[in-house]
């Protein structure tokens, strides 16, 4: 027999020869049964990619008590076999002369394009450069409502009035943070992050800013910032309750939230994991940290994943890795999936019909 079936076989007798179904093997490794039948029948077309099927295969021979090196070298040679032979191989051993003739002969046709190239860049002037594109004016705003949300860029400012005061905010730079002239002085704001100015100095803070969009040192694309009056009252109210912070569900036909504040701010995806997992994560929405990572872990390994908007995962097995949100003091269970279940989502800020803020996981399709 091959070793087509040697794979298989070598599984399945394994696990026979121990007294072990699917389902308990399913409740010890967190691999769904599918998969496991899926193994043992080389039926390979189960499996939403092939480092999936590795981890599984890795696990289930681990538990097995059979070399994971073993069954990978069989499924390697399955692989193999499976790979066409060209037809010119089965026919004879084609003479090298032809070949290192035609290699001659590109080197020679690359040789000859190297040299034009130089021909033609020494051979005629550079061009002047284009005249620079105009600078953008600077704008200015006038604050005549409760509140103003727009896209500033530096230079641009904006006119608030206090009673029969006007005071000029100057929107100064961006760099790793904004900065905010304003007659108290300068201000600084992170993604997300807010500040409240008393600019009579009347001994009460009547206006809010609130970077809610911006990309750090991008000065072209500007920052999105909102700007909130408050008109002071001679009531006192109460405080607000803080509302409750709900804890993720696997439902897939709502997005319970993790977090609701009236800003976004920046937070700690914390993972551990349990067992062999291959896990994949992307920061959303941040020029300066764009790409992503993908690897496997073993039990007991973790990471930790900061991120200002959101996070995109992809993870081969739910229940192998323990996951928790932390942000403003406080830290969150979140469940994703079932045993042996493949996820794909997205844990990003929403904004609700509200206008507050929402840290939620989205199922991507």
């Amino acid at each position: 027999m091959g070793s087509v079936e040697s794979l298989g076989n070598k599984l399945k007798t394994a696990r026979e020869e121990r007294g072990l179904n699917y389902d308990q093997i399913s409740q010890d490794t967190n691999i769904s049964s599918r998969y496991l039948l899926a193994l043992e029948r080389e039926d390979f077309s189960a499996f939403p990619g092939e480092p999936y099927l590795i981890g599984f295969l890795k696990n289930y021979s681990e538990y097995l008590g059979i070399n994971p090196s073993e069954t990978l070298s069989l499924y390697n040679s399955i692989k193999l076999r499976e790979q066409p032979v060209p037809v010119e191989q089965l026919l004879h051993n084609p003479s090298p002369v032809p070949k290192i003739i035609g290699m001659a002969a590109v080197s020679l046709v690359i040789l000859a394009v190297v040299v034009g190239v130089i021909f033609f860049i020494y051979r005629f002037p550079k061009r002047t450069q284009s005249a620079p594109v105009a600078a953008r004016p600077a704008a200015e705003y006038v604050l005549n409502t409760d509140f103003m949300e727009r896209r500033f860029y530096p230079g641009d400012s904006i006119i608030v009035t206090e009673g029969s005061s006007s005071y000029k905010l100057v929107f100064s730079s961006l760099t790793d943070a904004i900065t905010i002239t304003t007659p108290r002085g300068p201000v600084m704001l992170d993604l997300g992050q807010e500040v409240t100015i008393d600019l009579g100095n009347s001994g009460f803070a009547g206006l809010r800013i609130i970077a809610t969009d911006f990309a750090k040192n991008d000065t072209v694309s500007g920052a999105q910032l909102r700007f909130e009056q408050e008109v002071p009252s001679q009531v006192t109210v109460a405080a607000a309750p803080e509302i409750p912070v709900e804890t993720i569900s696997t439902g897939r036909d709502s997005n319970p939230s993790i977090f609701t504040s009236p800003n976004a701010f920046p937070f700690t995806l914390q993972a551990v994991f349990q067992g062999y997992c291959l896990f994949r994560y992307e920061i959303l929405f941040e020029r300066d940290r764009q790409g992503r990572s993908e690897q496997y872990y073993q039990r007991s390994e973790e990471i930790n994943i900061q991120a200002q908007n959101g996070i995109r995962l992809g993870i081969s097995n739910a229940q192998a890795v323990k996951l928790q949100v932390i942000g403003s003091g406080r830290t969150i269970p979140l469940e994703v999936g079932g045993a042996g279940e493949v996820v794909a989502a997205d844990l990003r800020w929403v904004r609700d019909e509200e206008n507050r803020f929402r840290l939620v996981l989205l199922r991507l399709e």
